[in-house]
């Protein structure tokens, strides 16, 4: 069990406190929620956290199997859906994989991705779409 506190700051920003660690991050509404935008929103938070669920999990296959995956980087987008109630309605996420993986470790890289505890932890209306592009 982890523990973290969130401090309501006023303004509809927050700020997130990991217990282990003490890292901080602050969330504000987006501009279309009455928010100005100043910082990552909760949904931002949610699909970001996708992509970075994704590559850690990736990353641990790749060092169980003596790959190298530093340098991937994902890109996520995230749409809202306004009714009948305001929520996710899609994240897509695109993996630039770096150079070098083999062509046979690829499949079982990819599927690492999409075993993720985030991605299993979305419901079913999140439509997820997910791509990997390798340079070579």
């Amino acid at each position: 069990m982890t523990r973290m506190d969130i401090l309501y700051e006023g303004d509809l920003h927050c700020r997130l406190t990991h217990g282990p660690s003490g890292a901080i991050v602050q969330t504000d509404a987006p501009k279309d929620n009455m928010g100005k935008g100043e910082a990552f929103s909760p949904t931002d938070l949610t699909a970001v956290s996708l992509g970075a669920c994704m590559l850690t999990v990736m990353g641990i296959h790749a060092r169980k199997r003596g790959l190298e995956l530093q340098g991937a980087v994902a890109q996520v987008t995230k749409e809202m859906i306004p009714a009948p109630d305001r929520r996710i309605g899609a994240i897509t996420v695109s993996l630039a994989m770096p150079a070098g993986i083999p062509p046979g470790e690829r499949a079982g890289l990819e599927e690492a991705g999409h075993t993720c505890p985030v991605r299993k932890s979305l419901s079913d209306r999140v439509k997820v779409s997910v791509s990997f592009v390798y340079p070579d």
